[in-house]
């Protein structure tokens, strides 16, 4: 016996088995349960809105895809097989997940429900964001939002691993995985309690003003802690640091307990109590942050988050002051 005979006994033959069912369309469907309930085909023609000849063709199609018979027919009655019996409330299922399939995505494209996911600064999250949400929730209110309120890095990083559908952060440097639109621009202020001397000091304040009193200030992979930095290092002797915190509203209330002014957007009043403190403007060019709509740049938008995108833009166009510019 040569190798090839023995590799011809000991392999296997593979025996094809029945072929498998087709799945029946949406058409086949609908005319099956059709002609089920009036067990009529002419009526059921009438129903669907198609001709008698076109209906009977559905039938014979999903009878021979499914290799099962469904009615039996006569010139006097039309009936259910047992097996067309046993399927009914089967095809009532499937026609029923079919319609809702159909009304779900009409609405996801018509924007009447679905999920957006946003990722955007503290600061953003707690002055411009409620205000587009409240414009969005009003004509969107069967549309879920999800909002991580993270620092600059993490904003850009919930995008591009596609944990979000866009973000709010700090304008980039040139990215051509990502998509950007200039959304406004906020200036940084100084926060002290309302006793303190900058307090009362006219006209608006330069960091030289602020040199001399102790500072508390956000962590250190915070956007507002990186721009302080590189403005901070011009000047002579620097700054001293009394105490660095995690959030905005933790800084506010270690200013108002008297242990330091605090330099932050002008959307931290947003984010903290402001009793017993005032926010002075700030005369440093350098001391500004510009915030743009990020996004995946090889990623389609869906309808409602391009619905939340203008809610925002109108939000920033409505909340411009002498501080907040918008874009």
């Amino acid at each position: 016996m040569t190798s090839a005979d023995r590799h011809s006994r000991l392999t296997p033959k593979l025996i094809p088995g029945p072929p498998m069912p087709h799945m029946p369309n949406f058409r086949q469907v609908t005319a099956f349960l059709s002609v089920a309930r009036h067990l009529h085909f002419t009526i059921a023609a009438q129903e669907l809105r198609m001709s008698q000849p076109a209906v009977t063709s559905q039938i014979r199609l999903l009878e021979n895809q499914l290799d099962i018979k469904l009615f039996d027919r006569t010139k006097r009655e039309v009936v259910l097989t047992a097996a067309g019996r046993d399927l009914l409330p089967i095809m009532e299922r499937l026609a029923l997940n079919m319609e809702e399939l159909v009304a779900a995505s009409g609405d996801l494209a018509q924007g009447r429900r679905g999920l957006v996911r946003v990722a955007a600064l503290p600061s953003v999250a707690a002055s411009l964001l409620p205000i587009a949400l409240a414009d969005f929730a009003g004509r969107n209110p069967n549309v879920d939002v999800e909002i991580a309120d993270v620092v600059a890095d993490e904003v850009v990083d919930l995008i591009k691993s596609d944990q979000v559908d866009f973000g709010i952060g700090i304008r980039l440097t040139a990215d051509r995985s990502l998509r950007t639109e200039p959304l406004m621009t906020d200036r940084l202020c100084v926060f002290c309690r309302e006793d303190h001397p900058l307090a009362t000091r006219t006209g608006p304040l330069t960091l030289h003003d602020c040199a001399p009193f102790p500072m508390i200030v956000t962590r250190r992979n915070s956007s507002v802690r990186s721009i302080l930095a590189r403005a901070t290092m011009r000047l002579e002797g620097g700054v001293t640091i009394a105490l660095e915190t995690h959030y905005m509203s933790t800084a506010l209330g270690a200013a108002r307990a008297g242990l330091g002014i605090t330099i932050l957007p002008a959307a931290a009043r947003e984010a903290g109590s402001m009793a017993g403190l005032v926010c002075r403007a700030m005369n440093e060019p350098d001391l500004v942050r510009e915030f743009s709509l990020i996004s995946h740049a090889n990623r389609s938008l869906q309808p409602i988050a391009s619905d939340l995108m203008s809610a925002l833009r109108r939000a920033a166009a409505s909340e411009a002051d002498d501080l907040f510019q918008s874009a």
